[in-house]
Parts: C-alpha cells; structure tokens; sequence
C-alpha cells in the first residue's frame, strides 16, 4: 500500500516508520519538498521511505494520514490537492489543541471537528477518525500498555472504516478491540477526550496509558 502521511512531528515520522517496517510504501509530506528533517527521515527509514511536498505525498499514495495538528490539518490538506484525495481514504488522527495563556483549548470543540471539517471541505474524500486517544508510540505498539484496551474509530464510510480497521491490525490492535462509534460527527466525541487525555499524562508523569472499554455481558 501507499500511503501519504502529512506531517513531520514526531507523530508523522513515528507512524510513518512503522508503516515502512510494515512494509509499505511512505511518502512524509511537508510545505517543502527539502525538508531537512523529512530528508533525514526518509534517508533513515530505508528505500521504501520518500520526502514530498504535501501535494506530492497525496499524489502517490492510495491512503493519505493527517498528522498535522488539528488546527493546520485543513491548510495541510488544501495544500496537498483536493483532486489528490478524491476517492481516497484520510485518516484524520489529528487533534484541534493549543495551549493559551497556560491552558489547554480546543478549537473546534463540541459543535463540530476536525474530522467533519475535512469532510465538509473534500467531500469526495473518505474520512476516517481514529488513532487520535493514544500517544505515537501507543499506536504503533499497543503492547507498550497491558490489558486489553481500545481504540476508536468512526466515518461515514463503512468500507472505508473496514479498511482502516484492518490497517490497525497490522499495527497490532485487533478487530475486536476496535470500537466503532459511527458517522463522523462522532469525531467530535473522540477530540473531547483530550483534555482528559492531557490531565492524565500529567498526573502519571508518562504517555504509556490508554483507555479500556469493559462491557456488561
């Protein structure tokens, strides 16, 4: 598979290496095509690994990752070309914070999201919410946190949903712990979860935590 993953953080090039050890092919996109820290990357990751522009990463690829922050993740997709994500799956992992004046804030929040933005505004793509309740190195290995704890995913697009369940298995959650919330407009739900995500790295000093949904049987 090919996959275009916006962004250059830590969450871009992490997601990005596992995707390569995976064995698929990467493109990580940024503003500019000689991004010193995208060239180091890809130079590291091995022959399968490529840096791009934004645009350059969505035109190769069959699935486009947001990895941006959520409050640039439109600016990220405008840049890589509506015509570059007709038909395709974005993942949107991304999350709407910024701290301001010493506090965490959310923007969107509660009447709408990231997730529904991107749908809003490349209406032929196939947007997929998830990934965005766990820290990087949790999403590429989930066995970092013991029990059987989950992640959530949600769309308008069932077999986009499908197929991206079936990404996350190869990064080692399987199905079963794969909690599907529905439409997109649960995206909104899924980005709340980060203040609450924030408090608890602070309060246990490490990223290594996750939550688990346990149902009455």
């Amino acid at each position: 598979m090919r996959y275009a993953v916006l962004g250059t953080g830590e969450v871009g090039r992490t997601l990005g290496g596992r995707l390569v050890e995976l064995g698929h092919e990467v493109t990580l996109g940024s503003r500019t095509n000689d991004n010193p820290v995208v060239l180091e990357w890809a130079t590291a990751a091995g022959r399968r690994a490529r840096a791009g522009t934004f645009a350059e990463a969505a035109q190769a690829s069959e699935v486009v990752v947001v990895a941006v922050s959520g409050r640039v993740a439109l600016t990220a997709l405008e840049a890589a070309r509506a015509e570059h994500l007709d038909g395709k799956i974005v993942v949107d992992l991304s999350n709407p914070l910024a701290f301001e004046g010493g506090l965490l804030r959310l923007d969107p929040v509660e009447s709408d999201s990231v997730a529904e933005s991107i749908q809003r505004t490349f209406h032929h793509a196939r947007v997929v919410k998830t990934l965005n309740t766990v820290n990087c190195q949790v999403m590429v290995d989930p066995g970092r946190v013991p029990g059987e704890h989950n992640l959530f995913v949600c769309g308008d697009d069932a077999a986009a949903k499908a197929e991206v369940t079936a990404l996350l298995g190869e990064l080692g959650w399987p199905a079963e712990r794969v909690l599907d919330l529905g439409g997109i407009r649960a995206a909104r739900a899924m980005e709340m979860v980060l203040p609450l995500w924030m408090t608890l790295f602070q309060k246990l000093g490490h990223a290594d935590f996750n939550f688990e949904v346990r149902r009455a049987r």
